[in-house]
């Protein structure tokens, strides 16, 4: 029989990590594209380069989880069945190496999608699929505490999932992204929140599993947390918005300078230093000087 999946401060840390840091970048670069949108910079290089650069992010953290999961030191070392205990060889790491596989898969297909020209929405379709597989091994232990914790954390994979699949028929759309963005920042703090709660870092029991009282605190701080995620969405949008508008601005007025400069400069050299078109060279006798 296999024993539910243990919930560790560290490994619900760095997986919390994972999914904050990707809705922070989020929150930030999907209000500049929508803006910048507007002024026809869609076909602009650096979307493709801003794809691939998330694309190896993900892959790169989707493999080193996978080599840990793997490899520490309880850890199965690749080997899935035992044939000296004639059972499963540790799937608690299996599980999260599955779930890592498929987010390696997503970051693969993120790369290569803008070089190879990959039909649109492939990219979105394996992060939907790498977070509908999230959710099925969003596995809880028996005590009440871990399967609401679990439950709500569920809830909000599979609201990303599912901002995700839309993506695919409704490509660009600035209502899903920031949907998606929140749920992966709720996502995070949330992770770290069970890790607090379950796997204290400074050791000794977690919260008291027997307390009905406890569920409907949790279940306000679940919505505490993605308050906390809207603020941050809101504020990173309004700092987007605010730095779309004042650069171009700046960089105009000083274009705008240059080409005064260089207009008046014209004019001065042209009063001041005309071009005598009989010999091909400066008319000095006219001004009294060189040049």
């Amino acid at each position: 029989e296999t024993s539910p999946m243990p919930t560790s401060f560290v490994g619900s840390a760095l997986r919390g990590t994972f999914f904050f840091a990707f809705g922070l970048w989020w929150s930030v670069r999907y209000p500049l594209k929508f803006l910048r949108r507007k002024g026809d910079a869609e076909g602009q290089p650096g979307r493709g380069r801003a794809e691939v650069f998330e694309g190896a992010a993900k892959a790169f953290f989707a493999l080193i989880g996978i080599l840990v999961e793997q490899f520490v030191p309880s850890g199965p070392h690749l080997q899935l069945y035992s044939p000296q205990t004639h059972s499963w060889t540790d799937l608690t790491h299996w599980c999260y190496s599955t779930i890592y596989l498929f987010f390696l898969l997503s970051g693969i297909t993120d790369v290569l999608h803008s070089p190879l020209k990959l039909p649109p929405g492939l990219d979105r379709l394996s992060l939907s699929l790498a977070l509908f597989v999230e959710v099925f091994f969003a596995n809880t232990g028996d005590a009440a505490l871990d399967q609401h914790l679990h439950s709500l954390l569920a809830m909000a994979i599979f609201a990303g999932a599912l901002c995700a699949l839309l993506e695919v028929f409704l490509r660009d759309h600035i209502i899903l992204e920031t949907f998606r963005t929140s749920s992966f920042l709720l996502q995070g703090s949330w992770l770290w929140q069970i890790g607090f709660l379950l796997s204290p870092p400074w050791g000794g029991p977690g919260w008291d599993q027997s307390d009905s009282s406890n569920l409907l605190f949790l279940t306000m701080c679940f919505c505490w947390h993605y308050v906390g995620a809207l603020a941050i969405v809101a504020a990173n949008a309004a700092v987007s918005r605010w730095y779309d508008g004042s650069w171009p601005r700046a960089w105009g007025g000083v274009a705008k300078s240059n080409t005064q400069s260089q207009q008046w400069g014209g004019k001065w050299v042209q009063q001041c230093v005309p071009w005598d078109k009989e010999c091909g060279c400066l008319c000095v006798s006219k001004h009294g000087q060189a040049g």
